[in-house]
């Protein structure tokens, strides 16, 4: 099992949007990142825990909890012309993008990116390391069992 931080912008995907949907599933759509995208395609294994993350907002952090729930398959998006994840370059029998579905497990209190930052503990946190834009990351799981100590 691996552990990974995911980042959705509250305005598209909320956490409170995850608990409203249907089997309260999400398709992880719109990631337009070739790294992210490989985590996707090639490491994310069904029963992955994730940590949902609202970011570009007010206050970013960490909000709840999820899991991984199917495997990668084709970003539908990216076929759709005049979409805003529309790639020319894809086609059905060769996609670029693809995504997984991610099931809420709980929502949790807000674990802020400065409350996060301003533990030593959580130092080698991915999304901490300056620089790191990636809307998904690994997560180390003595940074997951430190970070789910904290949202108990």
């Amino acid at each position: 099992m691996r552990y990974w931080l995911m980042k959705s912008e509250p305005g598209d995907v909320s956490i409170d949007d995850l608990a409203a949907f249907p089997n309260q599933t999400v398709d992880w759509y719109g990631v337009r990142n070739y790294q992210a995208r490989n985590f996707m395609r090639d490491q994310m294994k069904v029963g992955d825990g994730v940590l949902f993350y609202h970011s570009n907002c007010a206050e970013p952090g960490i909000v709840g909890v999820a899991e991984v729930s199917k495997l990668a398959y084709p970003d539908r998006l990216q076929f759709i012309e005049g979409h805003k994840y529309y790639d020319p370059k894809a086609t059905p029998e060769s996609p670029r993008w693809f995504n997984v579905d991610v099931k809420l497990v709980r929502k949790t209190c807000l674990l802020s990116l400065k409350e996060m930052r301003d533990m030593p503990a959580l130092e080698n946190l991915r999304i901490l390391q300056r620089g790191n834009r990636l809307s998904i990351t690994p997560v180390d799981p003595r940074d997951w069992d430190t970070i789910m100590k904290l949202l108990a």
